[in-house]
């Protein structure tokens, strides 16, 4: 294949790292996401106890004191270490090593939904439970939805572009969607990727408990017994880099990240439309230069609330006659909102290299809203896949699904 399709730049990951409730880097989230192993469990912080539902997928091994110097940590909130300590892994597995001429087109473009949450509930709670009169000095350096994104091109000396993207559950797929444009269109080689999510605290759950789409007892997409969505937290970041550099480097490319798309229903606030969803898909294939009949796996958004998963469901049909295996790690994982979709392209990762279809976890009955699709129950599934898609819709109406090809 030459290193353009249509006259555009072609785009290859060359990178990744993750930090998650199934593993803190990505061959092990790769394993645990074979085996189809759930990592949703009870959580554990300060006045849990005052939530009705307290479980998630929390990151429960993290040892930030061992990771950052005491300095680092006061302008680090939980959602920043996430994003440096991924962004370090992918930067690592590129062997990146940038001139000073190529930092100067190289840049960083992250999702996240609720920024640096655990500074905001920990500056609350001083405030007014504690009747403090001053917050840290750098709260708002720890707090902006930016911050994330701003460490890493500093710590990895990244000139061009760089910031944040902040569309509740489908940031990071806009993120990356934004970065593959990015590099395409020559404005940029090297774009660091994904998204970051630390919202697991009192705060952040409480405020989600008013909505009453929150599950107690555990995840299960497109099954008949599912009862709600359950929160994740974590990171996921991508190198992505124009081809042709990255085969000149001799670099391994994990996949081709083939085509982007983006819609909004204009509709309801929380209610998704399914029209909005389809078109997304059908965008997503269109700008890759792909045909239904060529997508072997579609990552779900799969939130295992009811008013998603059949919206999700309905989509699928209308782009796809015959749909291709459908499935949701967030069975797994917990949904990370704005960071969702960039853990959950490691599983498109997966399918595409290692012919490993990652499952629904937890899925116990069929239910006749989402007739039709194969949502890999269970087990884990071996393919041959050569295209695949990743969903992520958002309150507001907000859409973006990636197409990748094997590389």
């Amino acid at each position: 294949m030459g290193s353009e399709r249509g006259g555009a730049r072609r785009v290859a990951i060359t990178g990744a790292g993750t930090v998650n409730a199934l593993a803190l880097d990505v061959a092990g989230t790769m394993a645990a996401l074979a085996e189809g192993r759930v990592a949703i469990g009870p959580l554990h912080f300060d006045e849990v106890e005052r939530l009705s539902v307290r479980i998630g997928g929390q990151i429960h091994i993290w040892d930030a004191e061992a990771r950052f110097s005491r300095q680092e940590l006061s302008l680090y909130d939980r959602v920043v270490q996430f994003a440096i300590e991924a962004a370090q892994q992918a930067v690592t597995q590129a062997g990146l090593d940038l001139s000073e001429a190529e930092a100067m087109r190289a840049g960083v473009v992250l999702g996240t939904g609720g920024g640096g949450y655990n500074t905001v509930d920990d500056s609350y709670r001083a405030l007014h439970a504690q009747g403090r009169n001053r917050v840290h000095p750098f709260t708002i350096p720890r707090l902006m939805h930016n911050a994330a994104a701003a460490h890493l091109s500093m710590r990895h000396g990244l000139k061009g572009p760089s910031f944040t993207v902040s569309t509740a559950c489908a940031s990071s797929n806009h993120a990356m969607g934004l970065a593959l444009q990015m590099v395409r269109s020559g404005a940029s080689d090297v774009v660091l990727t994904g998204g970051a999510e630390a919202t697991l605290c009192f705060g952040g759950l409480k405020a989600w408990e008013g909505l009453r789409v929150m599950s107690p007892d555990g995840c299960r997409p497109f099954c008949a017994s599912r009862n709600g969505m359950v929160q994740g937290e974590g990171a996921t970041v991508f190198v992505f880099e124009d081809w042709d550099r990255a085969t000149a480097r001799g670099a391994e490319i994990l996949a081709e990240v083939a085509g982007a798309a983006m819609s909004s229903d204009a509709g309801d606030i929380v209610l998704p439309d399914p029209d909005g969803a389809a078109r997304a898909m059908r965008g997503a294939l269109a700008d890759g230069g792909l045909n239904a009949d060529d997508i072997g796996y579609i990552n779900a958004h799969g939130t295992a609330t009811a008013a998603n998963d059949r919206s999700e469901a309905q989509a699928i049909r209308s782009v796809f006659d015959t749909p291709p295996p459908v499935s949701s790690t967030k069975s797994m994982h917990g949904h990370l909102l704005g960071a969702a979709g960039a853990v959950e392209l490691l599983a498109v990762i997966s399918a595409l290299r290692d012919g490993v279809i990652p499952p629904t976890a937890g899925w116990r009955e069929a239910d006749p809203a989402v007739l039709g699709l194969d949502v890999v129950p269970n087990e884990s599934r071996r393919a041959l896949v050569d295209a695949a898609l990743s969903n992520a819709f958002a309150f507001g109406g907000m859409n973006a699904c990636l197409a990748l090809r094997r590389a």
